[in-house]
């Protein structure tokens, strides 16, 4: 197993790894709509944070040294599912491979942010 780590995606709020790669596979943890530098989110609305954390996703994807076409299975937490439409426009630049996805409403995501995306991905 081989953790996957940059400083190019925020640091994890908690005992956790960005991801690992395991037999080929990467599997990520959840990333937020954080500012890597500032460790604050990025903006206060769904289509910001979407876009910020595709970003992060794209940094942790990159530095296993694969990309957003590999990606076999999204899961996405929304803060609160009447943001699905907009979080849909942003996710869909990204994710144009379409992969197998699951989202969910939550009560709540860690740092009060809208919206969290965590991958599976095939390593080239």
């Amino acid at each position: 197993m081989e953790i996957i780590a940059t400083e190019k995606a925020p640091e994890a709020l908690g005992p956790y790894s960005q991801a690992y790669v395991h037999d080929g596979i990467l599997y990520s943890a959840g990333q937020l709509g954080i500012v890597p530098e500032t460790g604050e989110l990025a903006s206060d609305t769904i289509e910001g944070q979407t876009e910020q954390a595709c970003k992060n996703i794209g940094e942790v994807l990159k530095e296993a040294g694969t990309d957003f076409s590999h990606v076999l299975k999204t899961t996405c937490l929304l803060a609160d599912i009447a943001d699905f439409g907009a979080f849909n426009e942003v996710y869909a630049k990204y994710f144009v491979s379409k992969p197998a996805r699951s989202c969910f409403a939550v009560k709540e995501i860690p740092k009060g942010a809208l919206c969290e995306i965590e991958v599976i991905a095939a390593v080239k």
